[in-house]
Protein backbone atom coordinates (compact mmCIF):
# COMPACT_ATOMS: atom_id res chain seq x y z
CA UNK A 1 0.00 0.00 0.00
CA UNK A 2 2.73 2.43 1.32
CA UNK A 3 4.56 1.92 -2.58
CA UNK A 4 1.50 2.57 -4.34
CA UNK A 5 1.34 5.44 -2.58
CA UNK A 6 4.76 6.95 -3.24
CA UNK A 7 4.28 5.90 -7.15
CA UNK A 8 1.36 8.12 -7.00
CA UNK A 9 3.04 11.11 -5.57
CA UNK A 10 5.75 10.86 -7.72
CA UNK A 11 3.83 10.63 -10.60
CA UNK A 12 2.01 13.97 -9.04
CA UNK A 13 4.99 16.06 -8.57
CA UNK A 14 5.97 15.08 -12.32
CA UNK A 15 2.80 17.40 -13.12
CA UNK A 16 3.94 20.65 -14.57
CA UNK A 17 2.00 24.00 -16.18
CA UNK A 18 2.93 24.68 -19.92
CA UNK A 19 3.59 28.49 -20.49
CA UNK A 20 3.97 28.80 -24.63
CA UNK A 21 6.59 31.82 -24.87
CA UNK A 22 3.42 33.15 -26.25
CA UNK A 23 1.79 33.92 -23.24
CA UNK A 24 5.07 35.06 -21.52
CA UNK A 25 5.45 37.70 -24.30
CA UNK A 26 1.52 38.87 -23.92
CA UNK A 27 2.04 39.19 -19.94
CA UNK A 28 5.55 41.07 -20.17
CA UNK A 29 4.05 43.65 -22.94
CA UNK A 30 0.76 43.63 -20.24
CA UNK A 31 2.94 45.03 -17.39
CA UNK A 32 5.08 47.35 -19.56
CA UNK A 33 2.30 49.10 -21.05
CA UNK A 34 0.76 49.21 -17.71
CA UNK A 35 4.08 50.68 -16.37
CA UNK A 36 3.98 52.90 -19.45
CA UNK A 37 0.55 54.19 -18.88
CA UNK A 38 1.03 55.09 -15.41
CA UNK A 39 4.23 57.26 -16.42
CA UNK A 40 1.65 58.71 -18.91
CA UNK A 41 -1.04 59.77 -16.71
CA UNK A 42 1.47 60.84 -13.74
CA UNK A 43 3.28 63.16 -16.41
CA UNK A 44 0.47 64.70 -18.08
CA UNK A 45 -1.65 64.77 -14.26
CA UNK A 46 -1.89 68.98 -14.40
CA UNK A 47 -3.16 68.92 -18.09
CA UNK A 48 -5.68 66.09 -17.16
CA UNK A 49 -6.80 68.35 -13.85
CA UNK A 50 -7.25 71.15 -15.72
CA UNK A 51 -9.26 69.94 -18.46
CA UNK A 52 -11.57 67.97 -15.56
CA UNK A 53 -11.87 71.14 -14.32
CA UNK A 54 -13.17 72.46 -17.78
CA UNK A 55 -15.44 69.66 -18.17
CA UNK A 56 -16.68 70.70 -15.16
CA UNK A 57 -17.31 73.67 -15.88
CA UNK A 58 -18.61 73.63 -19.38
CA UNK A 59 -21.24 71.14 -17.81
CA UNK A 60 -22.05 74.30 -15.08
CA UNK A 61 -22.29 76.74 -18.08
CA UNK A 62 -24.03 74.74 -20.33
CA UNK A 63 -27.75 75.32 -19.17
CA UNK A 64 -27.77 78.85 -19.31
CA UNK A 65 -25.56 79.25 -22.46
CA UNK A 66 -28.03 76.74 -24.12
CA UNK A 67 -30.93 79.17 -22.81
CA UNK A 68 -29.20 82.81 -23.98
CA UNK A 69 -28.47 80.70 -27.54
CA UNK A 70 -32.07 80.76 -28.29
CA UNK A 71 -32.94 84.23 -26.84
CA UNK A 72 -31.05 85.45 -29.71
CA UNK A 73 -33.38 87.62 -32.31
CA UNK A 74 -33.93 86.07 -35.95
CA UNK A 75 -31.22 83.80 -37.99
CA UNK A 76 -29.01 84.51 -34.71
CA UNK A 77 -31.14 82.28 -32.49
CA UNK A 78 -29.86 78.66 -31.45
CA UNK A 79 -26.20 79.85 -32.80
CA UNK A 80 -24.46 78.33 -29.90
CA UNK A 81 -20.99 80.20 -30.42
CA UNK A 82 -22.36 83.26 -30.12
CA UNK A 83 -24.83 82.35 -26.93
CA UNK A 84 -21.34 81.29 -25.37
CA UNK A 85 -19.20 84.23 -26.64
CA UNK A 86 -22.54 86.20 -24.97
CA UNK A 87 -22.43 84.40 -21.28
CA UNK A 88 -18.27 83.99 -20.98
CA UNK A 89 -18.29 88.35 -21.76
CA UNK A 90 -20.93 88.66 -19.29
CA UNK A 91 -18.95 86.49 -16.27
CA UNK A 92 -15.83 88.26 -17.33
CA UNK A 93 -17.46 92.13 -16.99
CA UNK A 94 -19.19 91.34 -13.88
CA UNK A 95 -15.63 89.98 -12.70
CA UNK A 96 -13.72 93.20 -13.70
CA UNK A 97 -16.56 95.59 -12.41
CA UNK A 98 -15.97 93.79 -9.05
CA UNK A 99 -12.10 93.99 -9.05
CA UNK A 100 -12.40 97.45 -10.09
CA UNK A 101 -14.53 98.53 -7.46
CA UNK A 102 -13.27 96.73 -4.65
CA UNK A 103 -9.06 97.23 -5.62
CA UNK A 104 -8.63 100.97 -5.31
CA UNK A 105 -10.15 101.46 -1.84
CA UNK A 106 -8.40 98.02 -0.39
CA UNK A 107 -5.06 98.79 -2.18
CA UNK A 108 -5.57 102.48 0.30
CA UNK A 109 -6.44 101.03 3.07
CA UNK A 110 -3.47 98.66 2.66
CA UNK A 111 -1.27 101.69 2.51
CA UNK A 112 -2.59 103.08 5.55
CA UNK A 113 -2.62 100.19 7.84
CA UNK A 114 1.64 99.92 6.64
CA UNK A 115 2.04 103.21 7.33
CA UNK A 116 0.59 103.43 10.85
CA UNK A 117 1.70 99.38 11.59
CA UNK A 118 4.33 101.26 13.83
CA UNK A 119 1.24 102.93 16.12
CA UNK A 120 -0.27 99.33 16.23
CA UNK A 121 3.44 97.62 17.87
CA UNK A 122 3.52 100.21 20.58
CA UNK A 123 -0.37 100.37 21.21
CA UNK A 124 0.79 96.18 21.96
CA UNK A 125 3.10 97.10 24.58
CA UNK A 126 1.51 100.34 25.80
CA UNK A 127 -0.30 99.31 28.67
CA UNK A 128 -2.48 102.46 28.85
CA UNK A 129 -4.46 101.53 24.91
CA UNK A 130 -7.30 99.23 25.05
CA UNK A 131 -5.70 96.50 23.19
CA UNK A 132 -2.18 96.55 25.00
CA UNK A 133 -4.57 96.80 28.51
CA UNK A 134 -6.33 93.46 26.91
CA UNK A 135 -2.77 91.60 26.34
CA UNK A 136 -1.33 92.64 30.20
CA UNK A 137 -4.15 91.79 31.57
CA UNK A 138 -4.05 88.07 30.13
CA UNK A 139 -0.57 87.71 30.07
CA UNK A 140 0.09 87.66 26.34
CA UNK A 141 3.32 89.61 26.18
CA UNK A 142 5.15 86.81 25.13
CA UNK A 143 3.19 85.44 22.58
CA UNK A 144 3.16 89.00 21.11
CA UNK A 145 6.70 89.13 21.25
CA UNK A 146 7.01 85.36 19.64
CA UNK A 147 4.53 86.28 16.58
CA UNK A 148 6.22 90.04 16.09
CA UNK A 149 10.07 88.06 16.07
CA UNK A 150 8.42 85.22 13.71
CA UNK A 151 7.04 87.99 11.49
CA UNK A 152 9.77 90.34 11.45
CA UNK A 153 12.04 87.30 10.21
CA UNK A 154 9.79 86.56 7.69
CA UNK A 155 9.30 89.93 6.38
CA UNK A 156 13.13 90.02 6.01
CA UNK A 157 12.59 87.03 3.34
CA UNK A 158 10.01 88.50 1.33
CA UNK A 159 12.69 90.03 -1.26
CA UNK A 160 14.47 86.64 -1.59
CA UNK A 161 10.99 84.95 -2.20
CA UNK A 162 9.27 87.61 -4.59
CA UNK A 163 10.69 85.52 -7.63
CA UNK A 164 8.95 82.78 -6.99
CA UNK A 165 5.70 83.92 -5.61
CA UNK A 166 6.05 86.05 -9.03
CA UNK A 167 6.41 82.61 -10.57
CA UNK A 168 3.43 81.20 -9.12
CA UNK A 169 1.12 84.00 -10.19
CA UNK A 170 2.01 83.98 -13.88
CA UNK A 171 1.79 80.52 -13.80
CA UNK A 172 -1.67 80.56 -12.12
CA UNK A 173 -3.15 83.24 -14.53
CA UNK A 174 -1.70 80.95 -17.47
CA UNK A 175 -4.18 77.85 -16.01
CA UNK A 176 -6.92 80.06 -15.43
CA UNK A 177 -6.28 81.41 -19.01
CA UNK A 178 -6.65 77.16 -20.34
CA UNK A 179 -9.14 76.63 -18.66
CA UNK A 180 -10.99 79.69 -20.18
CA UNK A 181 -9.88 78.44 -23.58
CA UNK A 182 -11.05 74.68 -23.15
CA UNK A 183 -14.06 75.54 -21.29
CA UNK A 184 -15.44 77.88 -24.49
CA UNK A 185 -14.21 74.97 -26.89
CA UNK A 186 -16.19 72.85 -25.18
CA UNK A 187 -19.50 74.41 -24.89
CA UNK A 188 -19.53 75.02 -28.76
CA UNK A 189 -17.86 71.49 -29.61
CA UNK A 190 -19.82 69.71 -26.93
CA UNK A 191 -23.50 68.91 -28.54
CA UNK A 192 -21.19 67.64 -31.55
CA UNK A 193 -18.92 65.27 -30.02
CA UNK A 194 -22.24 63.82 -28.12
CA UNK A 195 -23.69 63.01 -30.53
CA UNK A 196 -21.01 61.64 -32.66
CA UNK A 197 -20.67 59.20 -29.41
CA UNK A 198 -24.01 58.34 -29.66
CA UNK A 199 -23.68 57.46 -33.07
CA UNK A 200 -21.35 54.84 -32.36
CA UNK A 201 -24.11 52.43 -30.80
CA UNK A 202 -27.08 50.68 -31.97
CA UNK A 203 -30.06 52.90 -31.72
CA UNK A 204 -31.40 51.05 -28.74
CA UNK A 205 -28.63 51.37 -26.51
CA UNK A 206 -28.31 55.01 -27.75
CA UNK A 207 -31.46 55.95 -26.10
CA UNK A 208 -30.17 53.87 -22.64
CA UNK A 209 -26.85 55.64 -23.22
CA UNK A 210 -28.62 59.71 -23.30
CA UNK A 211 -31.23 58.14 -20.54
CA UNK A 212 -28.11 57.91 -18.27
CA UNK A 213 -26.69 60.57 -19.45
CA UNK A 214 -29.49 63.09 -19.24
CA UNK A 215 -29.96 61.37 -15.39
CA UNK A 216 -25.58 62.29 -14.56
CA UNK A 217 -26.72 66.10 -15.80
CA UNK A 218 -29.26 66.25 -13.66
CA UNK A 219 -27.00 65.29 -11.28
CA UNK A 220 -24.31 67.46 -12.05
CA UNK A 221 -26.99 70.26 -12.36
CA UNK A 222 -28.21 69.57 -9.15
CA UNK A 223 -24.80 69.92 -7.29
CA UNK A 224 -23.92 73.31 -9.05
CA UNK A 225 -27.68 74.53 -8.21
CA UNK A 226 -26.78 73.39 -4.57
CA UNK A 227 -23.27 75.14 -4.26
CA UNK A 228 -25.22 78.52 -5.76
CA UNK A 229 -27.64 78.47 -2.72
CA UNK A 230 -25.64 77.84 -0.69
CA UNK A 231 -23.22 80.50 -1.21
CA UNK A 232 -26.13 82.65 -1.45
CA UNK A 233 -26.97 81.61 2.33
CA UNK A 234 -23.67 82.00 3.33
CA UNK A 235 -23.31 85.80 2.06
CA UNK A 236 -26.44 86.79 3.71
CA UNK A 237 -25.40 85.53 6.35
CA UNK A 238 -22.02 87.03 7.11
CA UNK A 239 -22.82 90.30 5.97
CA UNK A 240 -24.95 90.71 8.78
CA UNK A 241 -21.88 90.99 11.38
CA UNK A 242 -20.24 93.41 8.95
CA UNK A 243 -23.46 96.03 8.90
CA UNK A 244 -23.49 95.70 12.71
CA UNK A 245 -20.08 96.40 13.18
CA UNK A 246 -20.28 99.04 10.41
CA UNK A 247 -17.34 97.37 8.93
CA UNK A 248 -16.05 99.08 5.13
CA UNK A 249 -18.07 97.93 1.77
CA UNK A 250 -19.86 95.30 3.22
CA UNK A 251 -22.22 94.83 0.01
CA UNK A 252 -18.87 94.34 -1.95
CA UNK A 253 -17.66 92.27 1.15
CA UNK A 254 -20.85 90.15 0.82
CA UNK A 255 -20.47 89.52 -3.05
CA UNK A 256 -16.84 88.53 -2.56
CA UNK A 257 -18.12 85.71 0.22
CA UNK A 258 -20.71 84.43 -2.59
CA UNK A 259 -17.81 83.87 -5.28
CA UNK A 260 -15.65 82.58 -2.54
CA UNK A 261 -18.41 79.67 -0.72
CA UNK A 262 -18.74 79.04 -4.89
CA UNK A 263 -15.59 77.10 -4.37
CA UNK A 264 -16.09 73.60 -2.69
CA UNK A 265 -13.34 73.38 0.90
CA UNK A 266 -11.49 75.93 0.69
CA UNK A 267 -13.21 78.78 -0.76
CA UNK A 268 -14.49 79.74 2.88
CA UNK A 269 -11.13 79.78 3.86
CA UNK A 270 -10.34 82.72 1.15
CA UNK A 271 -13.55 84.53 2.16
CA UNK A 272 -12.48 84.44 5.65
CA UNK A 273 -8.59 85.75 5.51
CA UNK A 274 -9.95 88.54 2.88
CA UNK A 275 -12.91 89.45 4.93
CA UNK A 276 -11.03 89.45 8.28
CA UNK A 277 -8.52 91.61 6.72
CA UNK A 278 -10.50 94.77 5.91
CA UNK A 279 -12.15 94.40 9.20
CA UNK A 280 -9.03 94.79 10.81
CA UNK A 281 -8.56 98.24 9.09
CA UNK A 282 -11.41 98.76 10.98
CA UNK A 283 -10.47 98.00 14.53
CA UNK A 284 -9.02 94.68 15.98
CA UNK A 285 -12.23 93.87 18.32
CA UNK A 286 -14.16 93.94 15.32
CA UNK A 287 -11.85 91.72 12.93
CA UNK A 288 -11.52 89.09 16.72
CA UNK A 289 -15.48 88.93 16.51
CA UNK A 290 -16.02 88.62 12.78
CA UNK A 291 -13.69 85.68 12.50
CA UNK A 292 -15.63 84.20 15.72
CA UNK A 293 -18.86 84.46 13.67
CA UNK A 294 -16.93 82.85 10.70
CA UNK A 295 -15.61 79.95 11.77
CA UNK A 296 -19.02 79.55 13.63
CA UNK A 297 -20.65 78.94 10.39
CA UNK A 298 -18.21 77.66 8.07
CA UNK A 299 -18.64 74.29 11.20
CA UNK A 300 -22.75 75.21 11.10
CA UNK A 301 -22.36 74.61 6.73
CA UNK A 302 -19.99 71.67 7.17
CA UNK A 303 -22.17 69.35 9.11
CA UNK A 304 -25.59 70.98 8.61
CA UNK A 305 -26.20 72.67 5.54
CA UNK A 306 -24.13 71.45 3.35
CA UNK A 307 -24.94 67.78 3.80
CA UNK A 308 -28.64 68.45 3.56
CA UNK A 309 -28.49 70.79 0.17
CA UNK A 310 -26.79 68.56 -1.53
CA UNK A 311 -28.47 65.46 -0.34
CA UNK A 312 -31.61 67.21 -1.97
CA UNK A 313 -30.28 68.55 -5.05
CA UNK A 314 -27.83 65.44 -5.78
CA UNK A 315 -30.29 62.91 -4.77
CA UNK A 316 -27.58 61.50 -2.12
CA UNK A 317 -27.66 61.19 1.30
CA UNK A 318 -26.37 63.50 3.72
CA UNK A 319 -24.48 60.71 4.95
CA UNK A 320 -23.13 59.83 1.24
CA UNK A 321 -22.33 63.35 0.68
CA UNK A 322 -20.44 63.49 3.28
CA UNK A 323 -18.38 60.63 3.11
CA UNK A 324 -17.79 61.28 -0.72
CA UNK A 325 -16.19 64.40 -0.05
CA UNK A 326 -13.46 63.27 2.61
CA UNK A 327 -12.75 60.35 0.25
CA UNK A 328 -12.34 62.92 -2.70
CA UNK A 329 -9.99 65.08 -0.29
CA UNK A 330 -7.91 62.34 0.23
CA UNK A 331 -7.77 61.36 -3.16
CA UNK A 332 -7.11 64.57 -4.69
CA UNK A 333 -7.25 67.41 -2.45
CA UNK A 334 -9.07 70.32 -3.87
CA UNK A 335 -10.15 68.78 -7.09
CA UNK A 336 -11.11 65.81 -5.84
CA UNK A 337 -12.95 67.99 -3.01
CA UNK A 338 -14.46 69.67 -6.16
CA UNK A 339 -15.75 66.70 -8.02
CA UNK A 340 -16.83 64.28 -5.25
CA UNK A 341 -20.18 64.93 -4.44
CA UNK A 342 -20.83 64.68 -8.13
CA UNK A 343 -18.81 61.89 -9.74
CA UNK A 344 -20.41 60.20 -6.91
CA UNK A 345 -24.26 61.11 -7.66
CA UNK A 346 -23.24 59.61 -11.30
CA UNK A 347 -21.63 56.42 -9.52
CA UNK A 348 -25.06 56.05 -7.98
CA UNK A 349 -27.02 56.81 -11.46
CA UNK A 350 -25.09 53.83 -13.17
CA UNK A 351 -25.72 51.73 -10.15
CA UNK A 352 -29.14 52.17 -10.70
CA UNK A 353 -29.10 51.32 -14.22
CA UNK A 354 -27.33 48.31 -13.57
CA UNK A 355 -29.60 46.77 -10.87
CA UNK A 356 -32.51 48.32 -13.63
CA UNK A 357 -31.30 45.56 -16.23
CA UNK A 358 -30.75 42.98 -13.77
CA UNK A 359 -34.85 43.07 -12.79
CA UNK A 360 -33.44 43.97 -8.99
CA UNK A 361 -34.60 47.03 -6.55
CA UNK A 362 -32.98 51.06 -6.92
CA UNK A 363 -31.15 52.55 -5.06
CA UNK A 364 -33.92 55.29 -4.65
CA UNK A 365 -35.90 52.78 -3.49
CA UNK A 366 -33.84 52.44 0.00
CA UNK A 367 -34.77 54.54 2.42
CA UNK A 368 -32.26 56.74 4.03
Amino acid sequence: MSMLNFLKNKKDEDNYINISNKNVFRLILIIALTYLSFLFVIKVSYAIELIVIAIFLSLTINAPVHRLSHLMPGRLKGNRTLGTTVSLVIVLLALSILIISIAPPLINQTSGFIKNSPNLVQDLHNQDSQLGGFIHKYHLDNQINTVSDQLSSRLKSVGSSTFSTITDVTSSIIAIFTVFVLTFMMLIEGPKWLKFGYNLFEPAKSVRIKEVSAKMYDVIKGYVNGQVLMAAVAAVIIVIPLFILNVSYPIALMVIVFICALIPMVGHTIGLVIITSVSLFHSFIAALIVVAYYILYMQIEAYVIQPRIQSSKTNLSPLMVFAALLIGLSFDGLIGGLMAIPVAGCLKVLAEEYLKNHKTIKLSDTKY
